[in-house]
């Protein structure tokens, strides 16, 4: 099997999220999904006259940075677990476990603000795009507020156990509170 997540086939990486292993993890899901998400608004956005047909190119952009961010968040959890591994008699153990966790919350969190920018691109498309690829407008807005959700859920978790404070809540949230406007606008838009 492939090491890297973008060079698996789906069932390699679907076999390797069902492992008995802790990555990847629900964050290398996360950004699948926001990875897939921006193919689809990509294709809607090529499909699409004017202004809108641009957002492809955002879509591609956001496709590849999201991408790659499915093996950083399982190196970073692996990360985490090594530090709470450590003997408790290592002076630099709690630091070496907040920096596991500081770094495994930026992960989700960078997932979480791809999310949220693919879901406004998607309902944009829903509402104003081509009417045939409506619902894979539609798809991709309900996709990246599904990875943004989740994403921001590792984030708060992640942050809480390193104390890392409000500021890592606010803006996990404030993602969520984004992707979940686009994808309620997409998918209320009329047919």
């Amino acid at each position: 099997m492939n090491d890297a997540v973008s060079e698996q086939r789906v069932g390699e990486f679907l076999d390797a999220v069902a492992a008995r292993e802790p990555a990847p993890g629900g964050g290398a899901v996360a950004a699948v999904t926001a990875a897939a998400a921006a193919g689809l608004v990509a294709m809607a956005a090529r499909f699409t006259t004017g202004e809108l047909a641009e957002s492809a190119e955002r879509a591609d952009k956001l496709r590849a940075e999201v991408t790659p961010l499915a093996d950083v968040d399982a190196d970073a959890y692996t990360a985490v677990l090594a530090a709470y591994r450590l003997p408790r008699s290592q002076p630099d153990r709690t630091q070496r476990i907040a920096d596991a966790l500081r770094a495994a919350a930026n992960v989700p969190l960078r997932i979480a603000a791809a999310g949220a920018e693919i879901a406004e691109l998607a309902a944009r498309l829903a509402v104003d795009g081509n009417r045939n690829l409506k619902g894979d407008a539609q798809g991709a807005a309900l996709l990246a507020e599904g990875a943004t959700r989740t994403a921001a859920g590792l984030v708060r978790i992640n942050a809480d156990l390193g104390k890392l404070g409000n500021a890592w809540f606010a803006a996990a949230d404030e993602y969520v509170r984004a992707a979940t406007s686009a994808s309620r606008t997409a998918v209320r838009s009329s047919p």
